[in-house]
């Protein structure tokens, strides 16, 4: 007899337990509605993902169970109770290291059926790398859980079960199931689609069965999920996968049979993946915090200009409040293409010239050189701040992962802000997913967002006469090579210069990437979409005498 799964991308909401229980009972109704005997929700459905600190509550815990066992009470009282709900949450078993520290839960996978809890699995492999610190606030599992559904035997484990050897996955085997299902709660970084579903198939080779990995979706502060929930056979073909960065229900038949295939999404190409993920992130982040707009400070450049898309397509132009503050090194063609920008995406724009404010503040003070150069991005950054409060926008920051490795920003100035859209974006990237935006609303048959000066002319701050980027970096491509290789590789000095690098250039990126870490620590936080992002991922002291030899 077949069995009908379903896989419930859902994007959910740290902390918004009766939320999420909402969630559970509306895609568990399209389930069945679908025709199917088990629904798979993604890893700490109940709770959303990661919950950090909050799993060392009590009370967020017993928040958590309460809104748990009301799931299962709802499933039957609407006539759901047959089918089998597999939803994650904060586990009630908690292990406490020594006297005087917290007790720390467990990662728990749970069946909801018939009004009740019926199962519970606790995740094995506690991820203590990158992003992740679950060894922290979660104490491991040791059992395996082996679902029985309609007389197929459905193996339960949660993510990070799959990607360690050994385990509960190894120990499936004896247990001969039909099936093993996997919630996940698995961030977006470029290139790692690929990856998930060869673990998986791999995986599905080893327990001799289909493998169905069910991922959530959307932004929770730094973090974006992609969703591309999918199944695989037990020889590794694909049977089935979910679009990225949407809601979905992935609905797909097991059969006693030949494996059937369901629906597969296109994916998406590399440039399409990041900027979606900027737009999830975006969305997320700002819906979730309360915030109906955004406002930005609209430069006339090209990260300005790819934020504010970004931003209209997170939110709605209308949304979009965009701020010309021009001074008197801004340039005709930058005060006009931020004019453009805005009419393009239908944003909100208006012109706050800041030649009075930095007089006053040179008058009082006599700065000259770097001091008055920043003095303008501050006075800008005063005025985002000041609108911020005043109409309750949310303030975005527009600087690039290039320019924050290597400190080129100015600390209360360019730099304020709830969130950076594009701080794990490096500058060439930008470049690069201006010109794919713009291809695709072409493709559409649409205006492009953002003006084509915009894109090509040389990047500037605009702070004295003349000035462009190049004055105090190396050419862009070049400074993304090293960039790419001292931060995200860990290459050391000796490294570089046998790739044959210029050693003027490699001391002059290295010493201003381990100057700025001060400045790193308090920009605002922003999506990670590349293996390493400047936050979680990369952890240095501030105060630190060491150089590289």
């Amino acid at each position: 007899m077949a069995l009908r799964i379903a896989l419930a991308q859902i994007d959910t909401c740290v902390g918004d337990v009766d939320g999420n229980a909402g969630a559970v009972l509306e895609w568990s109704r399209r389930a069945a509605d679908a025709g199917a005997d088990l629904v798979v929700f993604p890893e700490m459905t109940i709770t959303g993902y990661p919950i950090e600190d909050l799993a060392l509550r009590a009370s967020f815990r017993r928040g958590a169970e309460r809104a748990l066992e009301r799931t299962a009470t709802e499933l039957e009282a609407g006539g759901l109770g047959d089918l089998a709900v597999v939803v994650g949450t904060v586990g009630e078993k908690t292990v406490r290291e020594h006297e005087g520290t917290p007790a720390r839960p467990t990662n728990q996978a749970v069946l909801l059926q018939h009004g009740h809890v019926v199962q519970r699995y606790d995740k094995h492999h506690l991820p203590n790398y990158g992003v992740f610190d679950e060894f922290r606030i979660f104490t491991p599992g040791d059992d395996t859980c082996v679902l029985d559904v309609r007389g197929h035997r459905v193996g339960v484990v949660v993510c990070e079960d799959i990607w360690q050897d050994g385990g509960p996955v190894s120990q499936m085997d004896e247990h001969e199931i039909s099936l093993l299902v996997v919630l996940n709660g698995s961030p977006f970084e470029e290139g790692k689609g690929h990856v998930r579903t060869e673990l998986a198939a791999r995986r599905a080779g080893e327990v001799d069965a289909p493998v169905a990995y069910v991922n959530m979706v959307g932004g929770q502060d730094d973090l974006v999920f992609d969703g591309g929930s999918f199944v695989v056979a037990a020889d590794g073909t694909l049977l089935a996968r979910a679009p990225q960065f949407v809601e979905h229900l992935l609905v797909w038949d097991l059969d006693d049979g030949a494996p059937r295939s369901g629906e597969i999404a296109p994916h998406l190409g590399a440039d399409e993946e990041v900027y979606s993920a900027l737009v999830t992130g975006l969305r997320g982040y700002a819906t979730k915090n309360g915030f109906r707009s955004v406002v930005l400070g609209l430069s006339g450049g090209i990260d300005s200009a790819l934020v504010a898309a970004i931003s209209a397509d997170a939110l709605g132009g209308e949304n979009v409040v965009g701020v010309s503050m021009p001074s008197r090194y801004s340039s005709e063609h930058s005060k006009d293409d931020a004019a453009d920008l805005a009419e393009r995406i239908g944003a909100h724009y208006r012109v706050e010239p800041i030649g009075t404010i930095v007089g006053a503040f040179e008058a009082q003070l006599g700065l000259d050189g770097v001091a008055a150069e920043n003095l303008q991005a501050r006075v800008r950054g005063m005025i985002l701040m000041g609108l911020s409060n005043a109409e309750g926008h949310l303030v975005l920051a527009t600087g690039n992962k290039s320019e924050l490795a290597v400190g080129y920003s100015t600390i209360y100035g360019d730099a304020v802000g709830g969130y950076a859209p594009l701080k794990d974006v490096d500058k060439s990237r930008v470049w690069a997913l201006s010109r794919w935006r713009n291809h695709a609303a072409i493709d559409a048959g649409q205006m492009p967002p953002i003006p084509e000066s915009s894109i090509t002319k040389p990047p500037s701050a605009e702070l004295r006469p003349g000035q462009v980027d190049q004055d105090s970096l190396p050419p862009y491509d070049l400074l993304d090579e090293v960039l790419d290789a001292y931060v995200e590789n860990a290459e050391g000095r000796a490294e570089l210069l046998a790739r044959g690098y210029d050693p003027e250039v490699v001391d002059k990126v290295l010493s201003l990437v381990d100057r700025a870490e001060w400045k790193r620590r308090q920009y605002p936080l922003g999506p990670k979409v590349t293996a390493l992002a400047f936050g979680r991922d990369r952890r240095l002291p501030i105060t630190t005498r060491w150089r590289e030899p």
